[in-house]
């Protein structure tokens, strides 16, 4: 049994989708040696099928939209159920994590005057629900998920995270020390 190869890591990522890749990334960037390991080529996962788009009010189809709004409507979709604390800091942060997929390389739709171009989506209001329907969902045309894996794979090739594509996680060992 001596004979069997060890590898070692800081962090081990089980699941290449997009928050896998985006875990990866992060920690490859901040100097951590990296793997990923998933069952799947990471570019075929099933966050490929999200064609929607990423919502967030980053404000460009409509200058007044608010983080708070889309809190409220978040809020609202979970019955109020959902984590409010965890729903407001995904609101507050998420225009900085849409302007920061944009310079990674994620190719949005576009408006005509360049900017990242919105469209109306389900559930989305303006006003705390007072001021009719909101256009909040950021979209790479209906290919969103898919160049959200390409860019965010791209990104840990990069960045020298080790990715281990059709492997499966059976059992990992931690160093205890």
């Amino acid at each position: 049994m001596s004979n069997l190869p060890t590898l070692e890591f800081d962090a081990i990522i089980v699941g290449g989708g997009g928050s896998g890749l985006r875990t990866a990334l992060q920690l490859a960037q901040s100097g951590h040696k990296t793997a990923v390991v998933s069952k799947v080529f990471p570019t075929r996962s099933h966050t490929v099928s999200a064609q929607g788009g990423i919502t967030c009010a980053i404000a460009s189809e409509d200058p007044d939209d608010d983080w708070r709004w889309h809190m409220y409507d978040t809020v609202k979709g979970s019955d109020y159920i959902g984590d409010q604390d965890a729903i407001e800091y995904m609101c507050s942060v998420g225009p900085e994590a849409v302007f920061e997929l944009e310079h990674m390389g994620l190719p949005f739709s576009r408006k005509e005057n360049g900017r990242i171009y919105q469209r109306p989506f389900g559930g989305q209001s303006k006003d705390f629900g007072k001021g009719g329907q909101a256009a909040r969902t950021c979209a790479a045309a209906d290919r969103t998920g898919h160049a959200l894996l390409h860019t965010l794979y791209q990104g840990n090739i990069a960045a020298g995270s080790t990715i281990f594509s059709e492997w499966f996680a059976v059992d990992l060992v931690k160093n205890a020390a």
